[in-house]
Formats: structure tokens, C-alpha cells, sequence
């Protein structure tokens, strides 16, 4: 029986360029301009510091000051700063920007306070391949060792047949199961996700045992390649699914 899919479901995760907002923990994509901003900033203050580490300083504005000044640092030419909100604007973040970002703020009463920022980059999932590591005949049914095998940082996997997803304690780099001629599935997908991309990748079957090659690729499914393979050369068929 054949189920309905929304193509979207296989699109990589879109982010934007740039993200903003009062939060206390940011997770971005890298490449992406992140702005740290403080909520409930003091009517009157001083003197505005921002540190990278406890130690390390970005950027510091002081009243009697027309501009900040900023500090000799990896951010050098990434930064900007908004004084009359507190907001620290980090362009392009990278993978190892990822920290804990202090904001010291030195209020006219000569009282401290401070506001913390954690900040979590992420690279995007690179495409996973798949990895037939071995197909055998077993009583008529057929055994298969599937590996996905991807990079990246917290990467979670996720694995469909053409009548939808494998049960989640299937859910590994390695899919291992045996199939019966009479409900084999006519093609494999990896999804391989972390918190701010996703990737997939699929391989096809003209029966429970042989591995097909695909020849089509609708516009709509761009984003779904065929591993190569060692088959007959028999067309894939393409069967609607529903990854929601």
C-alpha cells in the first residue's frame, strides 16, 4: 500500500541570515550574523562591557566616550556594537565562537551587574553516504547491513522505507534487518539532523535482495541522490512518501 509525501520534508532545513532576539542561549548555523542583545538593559549605565571569556574582552563603551572601543581579538573586523541597546553584533560566526558572552554593565549609582549570553555554533551535516556492508540470502529472505555515514556535530539518524519511517530504536548510523521478498522496500533513506541542518541520502531495491540504479530525478526531489550502484541497471521507482 502506498502513502502520500510532502516533498518539503526532504529539503534541507533554511535559516536566516542573520538571527537576533532576547534570549539567553542562541544555537545557529555557522557562516550565519548572530545578535547578542540584552532584554531589560538599565535606564542609565556607565560604562558597557562585553568579554568573550571571563578574561577576554570584545568590546567596551564608556559614557563620556563618543565611540567604543574595541579590543585585539579573533571577533577583530566581525563586530560591531549598539550602545544605546547593549546589542553585540558578531558577523560570519564560526564553529569556535561558541561560548558563554559576558555583559559587565557599570550603572551610575557605581553598582555591577552582569548578563550572560550562551552562543552554540553549529556546522551544517555534510551529506551522508550510504554503505551496503552486506547483502545476504537467508530461508528466502534477504539480511541487509546498511551504514550511514556522515560528519558533523550531534548528529542524529533517522531511516525510512517506502511505507515510512523504521521504528526509532532503528534509529543509528547502522540499519540492520531482515526482509521478506513479498514486503521488500523499493528504497532506503539515512536522514542524518543535528540542531540547525539536515541531510539525506537513498538507495533503491528491484527486490529484496538487488540493489537498483536510479535514473530520474524529478525537480521537486532534487535533493535525493542515488548512491551508485552495481545493479542491472533497472529505473528506480519512485513511490510518493510523507516524512511529517
Amino acid at each position: 500500500m502506498g502513502f502520500s509525501i510532502s516533498y518539503k520534508s526532504f529539503l534541507s532545513l533554511s535559516f536566516l541570515n542573520s538571527i537576533m532576539g532576547c534570549s539567553e542561549q542562541l544555537v545557529v548555523v555557522s557562516g550565519s550574523n548572530v545578535s547578542l542583545q540584552i532584554c531589560n538593559l538599565p535606564d542609565k549605565y556607565k560604562k558597557l562591557t562585553w568579554f568573550y571569556t571571563d578574561i577576554q574582552k570584545i568590546v567596551e563603551w564608556e559614557s563620556n566616550t563618543p565611540k567604543p572601543r574595541y579590543f585585539k581579538s579573533k571577533f577583530k573586523d566581525r563586530v560591531t556594537f549598539d550602545h544605546q541597546n547593549g546589542t553585540l553584533h558578531i558577523y560570519k560566526v564560526q564553529k569556535e565562537d561558541s561560548s558563554t558572552y559576558l555583559l559587565k554593565i557599570l550603572k551610575e549609582a557605581g553598582t555591577e551587574e552582569e548578563r550572560k549570553i550562551f552562543l552554540k555554533v553549529f556546522d551544517p551535516v555534510s551529506k551522508p553516504v550510504i554503505n551496503i556492508t552486506k547483502i545476504k540470502e537467508v530461508n528466502n529472505s534477504c539480511y541487509l547491513n546498511l551504514s550511514c555515514v556522515a560528519w558533523g556535530q550531534s548528529l542524529n539518524y533517522t531511516w525510512y522505507r517506502d511505507s515510512g519511517p523504521f521504528p526509532k530504536e532503528l534509529w543509528s548510523s547502522k540499519l540492520v534487518i531482515n526482509v521478506e521478498p513479498q514486503n521488500y522496500s523499493k528504497f532506503y533513506i539515512c536522514q542524518v539532523s543535528n540542531p540547525v541542518s539536515n541531510k539525506n541520502r537513498t538507495v533503491y531495491f528491484t527486490s529484496a535482495c538487488e540493489q537498483g540504479v536510479c535514473s530520474f530525478s524529478p525537480s521537486l526531489w532534487s535533493s535525493l541522490d542515488c548512491n551508485m550502484a552495481s545493479g542491472h541497471g533497472t529505473h528506480c521507482s519512485w513511490v510518493p512518501i510523507d516524512l511529517r
